[in-house]
């Protein structure tokens, strides 16, 4: 499980979420709904491109449409905290942002030739890429 203060450092830490130190203090950001500037940190670190973020997280003109009322839904804060989860898993487990990067955009037979970042469009392709984190973590032959 992913340490709720480095899932909280992937949309921009305490600068965008404010104090993060147990998960439901995320499930209260979340809940109240992101700054929109969490989700252009994301695409400003280069942890997922523009396109990446249309299909995974919220489409550009949603987004820009966002900024006017300054907040995500609550809906869209949960599939961005979700995709930051899984990076945040993922860099951990290999180690570097680049590496991780590499990994969650390169098809693996463990996900059946699909690659890693896109199932986290939904809630169960998130746990499948979780899981697997796991057990790449843990040693065990993904």
């Amino acid at each position: 499980m992913v340490d709720p203060v480095k899932t909280a450092e992937v949309v921009g830490g305490v600068a965008v979420v404010g104090t993060i130190s147990l998960g439901r203090d995320l499930v209260r950001v979340v809940r109240r709904g992101l700054p929109v500037g969490a989700a252009q940190y994301v695409l400003d670190s280069g942890l997922l491109t523009p396109a990446e973020m249309d299909r995974i997280v919220i489409a550009r003109k949603t987004l820009a449409n966002r900024r006017k009322a300054g907040t995500l839904t609550a809906e869209q804060s949960d599939r961005l905290m979700r995709v930051a989860r899984v990076l945040a898993a993922a860099e951990e487990t290999f180690g570097a942002s680049d590496k991780a990067g590499h990994w969650l955009r390169r098809p693996t037979q463990a996900l059946s030739g699909e690659r890693p970042l896109d199932l986290l469009d939904t809630t169960e392709g998130v746990r499948a890429v979780e899981v697997l984190l796991g057990r790449i973590a843990h040693g065990i032959a993904a």
